[in-house]
C-alpha cells in the first residue's frame, strides 16, 4: 500500500528558525541604557550626600597611593609601627607647611582686599558711571551687592571653610593611620581569593594607579613651583605690591586645573587695575600672566608627563566641575586624580579598555 507524508510532517521539515525581532533587541539595549543612566544618577547622589565619608576615605587612599613607596622603604630597615609613624610625621609637616604658606599668601591678600575696599568701592562705581553713560542700567543690579560688608562676609565665609580643613584633615588623618596599616593584608587576601587570577589582576591595576598618581603629583608639583616662581618674578619685575603672595596664590590655585589658573591669574589683574588706576597695566598683567600658565600648563607640562598621564581636556574640565559640585574645593582638587585612577583601572580589563580610550587624551600629545 503506498504510503504518504503527512501535512504536519512536511511543514515541519520544511520549517526554518524565526530569527529574534530587531525590535527586542533595541528594548533590550534601551532597558540597560536606561539602567546604566539610573545607576549613574544613584552613584552621583550618594557621593554628594556622601561627602562627608566618602571624601576623606578618597583623600586618604589618594595619600596612601603617594607615599607608600616610603612606607614600604622604610619598613625594610625599621618595625612596620615605626614605619607608619614617620610616613605620618612627614605627611603632616609637609602639608602643616603647605598649609601655613598657602595661609600667608591668601591672608596677606585679602588683608589688602579689606584695606582698600574703599578704591574697589570707588572704581566700581566709576565703572557703573561709564557704564550707564553707554547705556547698560547695572547699578541697580549690583549696588546692594558689592559693597564693603559683602566683601567682609566673604573673608569670613573663607574662615569658615579654612576651620572646616582643618576638621577634614583631622579625619583623613585617621583613615590614613588605619589604611597603611592594611595595605599588606589587603594585597595579601585579594591574592589569596579564589579566583586568584582576578585578585592579582586588582594587585596588578592598584600598583599600576599609585605609580601614575605619584607621577601626576610630582609634575603637578614642579609645574606649579615653576608657575608660583615665574609670576613672583613677572610680578616683581612690573613693581606689582605683595610679589610673593602671588608667587603663592599662583603656586596654591595651579593644583587645580583650569578654574585656579584662572583665578590665580584674574585676582593679581584686579589688584592691578586698583593699585595702578590703569586699564592699560592691568590688561598687561592679564595678558603676562596667561602667558606663563599657557607656557607652562599647555606646553611644558604635557612635555614632561608624557602620554601616560595624557587626559582630554573636555574630561579634564568636567571633572574638576563635577567633582567641585559635589565635594567643593576639595572635589576639585582630588578630580583629575580620580579619572587619572579609572583610566588606569580600564585600561587592565578589556572589556572596558573602550572607556579608557574615551576619557583619554592623544597620544601624540606630548
Amino acid at each position: 500500500m503506498q504510503t504518504t507524508d503527512s501535512p504536519i510532517a512536511t511543514i515541519d521539515s520544511t520549517q526554518t528558525p524565526v530569527p529574534p525581532s530587531a525590535g527586542g533587541d533595541a528594548s533590550r539595549r534601551g532597558s540597560i541604557t536606561l539602567l546604566a543612566v539610573c545607576t549613574a544618577i544613584l552613584v552621583l547622589i550618594a557621593l554628594y550626600y556622601g561627602e562627608v565619608i566618602l571624601a576623606p576615605v578618597v583623600f586618604a587612599l589618594f595619600i596612601i597611593a603617594l607615599v607608600w613607596p616610603l612606607q614600604s622603604g622604610l619598613q625594610a630597615r625599621i618595625p612596620r609601627l615605626a614605619a607608619m609613624a614617620v610616613t605620618v610625621v612627614v605627611v603632616v609637616v609637609v602639608l602643616a607647611v603647605l598649609g601655613t604658606l598657602i595661609g600667608w599668601g591668601f591672608g596677606r591678600a585679602a588683608r589688602w582686599l579689606l584695606a582698600d575696599s574703599a578704591r574697589f568701592q570707588a572704581l566700581y562705581l566709576q565703572g557703573v558711571e561709564w557704564l550707564e553713560g553707554h547705556g547698560f542700567a547695572v547699578a541697580g543690579v549690583f549696588s546692594d551687592v558689592f559693597s564693603v560688608s559683602w566683601m567682609v562676609r566673604t573673608v569670613q565665609s573663607i574662615g569658615a571653610r579654612l576651620q572646616s580643613i582643618v576638621s577634614f584633615s583631622v579625619v583623613v588623618a585617621v583613615f590614613l593611620i588605619l589604611g597603611l596599616l592594611e595595605v599588606e593584608e589587603t594585597a595579601a587576601k585579594l591574592r589569596a581569593m579564589r579566583n586568584r587570577a582576578a585578585g592579582e589582576a586588582v594587585v596588578a591595576a592598584a600598583a599600576k594607579t599609585a605609580a601614575k598618581l605619584q607621577k601626576y603629583m610630582l609634575v603637578r608639583t614642579a609645574m606649579s613651583v615653576m608657575t608660583g616662581a615665574l609670576v613672583w618674578a613677572f610680578s616683581s619685575l612690573i613693581g606689582l605690591p605683595l610679589a610673593a603672595e602671588w608667587g603663592v596664590i599662583a603656586f596654591a590655585l595651579n593644583y587645580i586645573p583650569f578654574i585656579g589658573s584662572f583665578i590665580a591669574t584674574l585676582a593679581p589683574t584686579l589688584f592691578a587695575l586698583v593699585h595702578f588706576e590703569s586699564w592699560q597695566v592691568a590688561l598687561g598683567v592679564f595678558a603676562g600672566l596667561n602667558i606663563i600658565q599657557f607656557v607652562v600648563g599647555s606646553y611644558l607640562e604635557p612635555r614632561v608627563a608624557g602620554s601616560a598621564l595624557s587626559i582630554s581636556p573636555f574630561i579634564v574640565l568636567l571633572a574638576v566641575f563635577l567633582w567641585s559640585f559635589l565635594w567643593g574645593i576639595a572635589g576639585a582638587f582630588i578630580g583629575v586624580p580620580i579619572v587619572i585612577a579609572l583610566i588606569t583601572v580600564c585600561e587592565q580589563y578589556p572589556a572596558s579598555q573602550w572607556v579608557a580610550g574615551l576619557l583619554a587624551g592623544s597620544k601624540s600629545e606630548g
